[in-house]
């Protein structure tokens, strides 16, 4: 794991109440990268769509990753605790509306990553994800780090993308740099399961899309530990 700090244990969660976000794709591109970096890492499905479930269920689980998919709302918060360890990251892919079980494992994170496209409606919807942050930020009396990233980017950010992402910026809102660009081997993941790394079909330019999914997964990484300083 050379060059990457350890942590003691940091459960993220991936909320957006807008379906087509990237939502699992980027859980997954964490999960992958981070087990590639030799960190372990618990990856619990959440979501009634069971998108993770489907990558896992390909029979290329990668070394170091634990994919669990029968949680349930009141073993949410008992699973996470359960995988919280020292070294160890714990990513949840949750339903993309508000309920019992998305608030207890929201309670739980040390980050919350939202990722929306840069449009116009994937930011409205968004801000509600933001609004149920701050509701539990208030439930818990604590504050809850959390953050956007944008995905499914062009190489060229267009003026949408960089007028929500000033507004979002003005707001308090912590983005994620750099963004996912729209690379066909990320939604191949679901295809073939494994890893960008071990991606047998080769998608596209695979040195790029791996080198911008290794900085994605390493700039959240740096939230996890500085989380717990």
């Amino acid at each position: 794991m050379s060059g990457t700090p350890r942590c003691e244990g940091s459960p993220a969660g991936f909320a957006n109440r807008q379906g087509g976000a990237g939502k699992s794709t980027t859980a997954v591109l964490l999960g992958t990268e981070l087990a590639h970096k030799g960190v372990p890492v618990t990856m619990l499905d959440c979501d009634p769509n069971h998108s993770l479930s489907i990558w896992a269920g390909k029979g290329r689980l990668p070394a170091g990753i634990t994919a669990l998919s029968d949680v349930t709302e009141s073993s949410i918060v008992k699973t996470i605790k359960q995988h919280d360890v020292d070294g160890a990251v714990v990513i949840v892919d949750l339903e993309g509306v508000a309920s019992r079980m998305v608030s207890r494992a929201i309670s739980q994170a040390d980050l919350v990553i939202i990722p929306m496209r840069a449009t116009i409606l994937d930011a409205t919807i968004g801000a509600q994800s933001l609004q149920l942050i701050a509701e539990e930020e208030e439930a818990i009396d604590r504050k809850i780090a959390h953050a956007v990233v944008f995905t499914m980017t062009g190489n060229i950010r267009t003026n949408q993308h960089k007028n929500i992402e000033a507004s979002l910026r003005e707001g308090g809102i912590d983005i994620i740099e750099p963004p996912l660009t729209q690379r066909t081997a990320y939604s191949a993941l679901f295809e073939f399961g494994g890893d960008l790394h071990t991606m047998e079909s080769k998608q596209g330019n695979m040195a790029t899309a791996i080198e911008n999914a290794e900085a994605f997964a390493m700039a959240v990484y740096k939230r996890l530990t500085e989380a717990l300083q």
